[in-house]
C-alpha cells in the first residue's frame, strides 16, 4: 500500500514556477523520456518548441530530453525552424516507442508526482475557504428560501463537511446543491493534467469538468498544472461503486481519475441518492472512510492500494426518507442534515412572479391566489418551487402551438394544471 502525508516542500516551489531543468522535476526522468518519445512517434516531426508545448514543459527541460534521446539514437535533427531544431524519430526510436505504446498510450502533458499532488490538494482544501453570510445571501438571491434554511446552508458550506439535503421532489434540492458549487467556484485552484504513481499515469484534468480560470497565470508557471475554478461534479442514477475507483482503459492502458478525484478541492453532488444502480448500502460503505478521515484508497491493476486526499465537499440530495437509506453510523459522519420542505403560499407566489417577469408576462394577483388554492384544496398537492416554472412553460408551449401570445389567465393556467398534475383519484 502506498501511503502519503502532507509532504515537505519538494525541489519545485509549486505550480507558480516552471521547472528550469529535469533535475527540478518531481517525477523520474525515464517517465518523461518515454512520454516524449511516444509523442514523437504519434505526432511526427516537430520542433523542440512544439514538443515543449505538447508535454507542457519549459524549453530548458525539453532540450535536455531532446539531447538524451539524440544521444541514445532515438531521434535526429532534420533541419531548423528559426532557432529551434526540427526533430524526428529514428527507426530505433520508433521500435522503442511502439514497445512503450503497447504498455500504455499516454502521450500528453508530463505528469506530476503523487507527493506534489497530495501537497497541492491539501493546501487548496475547501475547509480553508471562509464563506460568510453576505456571500451566501448574494449567491442564493435567485432562489426563494427560508432564512433558517439559508443559515444552515451557509454554516455547512463554511465547515467544508458533507451535507445531506432531503425533502420531497421538486423543492429545489438540486438547485441548492448547484448553487453551493457556484459559491466555491469563485476561487481558483490548481489541477494537474496527470499524476504519476510508480510509472502508472492517472489522467486528472477533464475539460468537461474543470473550467480554466478567466485570468491566465504568469508566463513562468508550471504548465503541468491548470489554474481552474473549484470543480463541481454531479452524478445521479448512473453512479455505481465501480465508478468510484480508478478507471483503466483497456485500449489506452492508462488510468482516468474517478469522479471524487476530479472533484477534489470542489463539490461532488450525489443527486437522487438512493436511486443508483448500486444499492445504497454499498455506496455508503464506500464513503465512510473518506468522509471520516479525508482520505481515499484507490486500487491500481494488480491490487496495489494508493492513498489519495479526499478534499471534496460532498452534497447528497434525495427525496427518499433518510431513515430508509442510511444508518446511524453514516449519518453521524454527515455533520449537516437539511430538510427542504414544501413551499409556502408566499414563496410559491414570489417564485411565480419571478418566472413570469423573466417571460415578460403579467400576473393577476387574484388569479395567482386561485391557482394556489386550486393546487392545495382541489388537487390536495403540496406547493413546490419547481411548479411555477413548469406551469408557465406549459402556458407558453400551448400559446406557441396556437400561434398566440401567452397569457397567465384562468383558462390557460387551468389547462396547464390539467396537463401537469396527475389525477388524485
Amino acid at each position: 500500500m502506498v501511503t502519503t502525508t502532507l509532504p515537505e516542500p519538494s525541489r519545485t516551489s509549486g505550480p507558480e514556477r516552471r521547472p528550469r531543468s529535469l533535475d527540478d522535476l518531481d517525477v523520474r526522468q525515464s517517465v518523461l523520456d518515454d512520454i516524449a518519445l511516444k509523442v514523437l512517434c504519434l505526432s511526427g516531426p516537430m520542433t523542440t518548441r512544439d514538443l515543449a508545448q505538447h508535454i507542457k514543459l519549459g524549453l530548458e527541460a525539453t532540450n535536455e530530453l531532446f539531447t538524451r534521446m539524440r544521444v541514445d539514437l532515438l531521434c535526429q535533427v532534420t533541419g531548423m525552424d528559426g532557432n529551434f531544431p526540427q526533430i524526428a524519430i529514428t527507426s530505433q526510436g520508433r521500435s522503442r516507442a511502439l514497445d512503450l505504446l503497447a504498455q500504455n498510450q499516454y502521450a500528453a502533458a508530463a505528469p506530476v508526482s503523487l507527493e506534489s499532488y497530495v501537497g497541492q490538494v491539501r493546501r487548496q482544501s475547501t475547509r480553508r475557504t471562509g464563506v460568510h453570510e453576505p456571500e451566501i445571501q448574494k449567491a442564493f438571491s435567485h432562489l426563494v428560501l427560508d432564512p433558517g434554511v439559508l443559515d444552515q446552508i451557509g454554516t455547512a458550506v463554511n465547515s467544508g463537511a458533507a451535507i445531506f439535503l432531503h425533502g420531497p421532489s421538486g423543492v429545489g434540492k438540486t438547485a441548492i446543491a448547484e448553487t453551493i458549487s457556484q459559491v466555491l467556484a469563485s476561487e481558483d485552484v490548481w489541477i494537474p493534467h496527470a499524476v504519476e504513481i510508480d510509472g502508472q499515469i492517472i489522467a486528472v484534468f477533464d475539460p468537461m469538468v474543470h473550467q480554466a480560470a478567466d485570468e491566465p497565470p504568469s508566463e513562468t508557471y508550471d504548465e503541468r498544472w491548470v489554474l481552474c475554478r473549484r470543480p463541481s461534479v454531479m452524478v445521479g442514477g448512473e453512479l455505481s461503486v465501480e465508478m468510484l475507483d480508478l478507471q483503466l482503459n483497456a485500449g489506452s492502458r492508462f488510468y482516468v481519475a474517478p469522479v471524487q478525484m476530479k472533484a477534489n478541492n470542489g463539490v461532488l453532488i450525489i443527486d437522487d441518492f438512493g436511486r443508483q444502480r448500486s444499492r445504497p448500502a454499498e455506496l455508503l460503505n464506500r464513503w465512510i472512510v473518506p468522509l471520516d478521515r479525508r482520505i481515499d484508497f484507490l486500487t491500481l491493476a494488480g491490487g496495489k492500494k494508493v492513498e489519495i486526499p479526499f478534499e471534496t465537499l460532498v452534497v447528497f440530495a434525495t427525496n427518499m426518507k433518510p431513515g430508509d437509506l442510511v444508518d446511524t453510523a453514516f449519518l453521524r459522519r454527515i455533520q449537516t442534515k437539511i430538510r427542504i420542505g414544501a413551499a409556502t403560499a408566499e414563496q410559491f407566489g414570489e417564485i411565480f412572479r419571478r418566472v413570469a417577469l423573466e417571460q415578460r408576462l403579467a400576473v393577476d394577483p387574484a388569479v395567482l391566489d386561485e391557482l394556489i388554492q386550486y393546487i392545495r384544496v382541489k388537487l390536495h398537492q403540496e406547493l413546490s418551487g419547481c411548479q411555477p416554472r413548469d406551469l408557465i412553460n406549459q402556458v407558453c408551449w400551448t400559446a406557441g402551438y396556437r400561434q398566440q401570445q401567452p397569457r397567465l389567465d384562468r383558462a390557460s393556467l387551468r389547462k396547464a394544471v390539467d396537463a401537469y398534475f396527475m389525477p388524485t383519484a
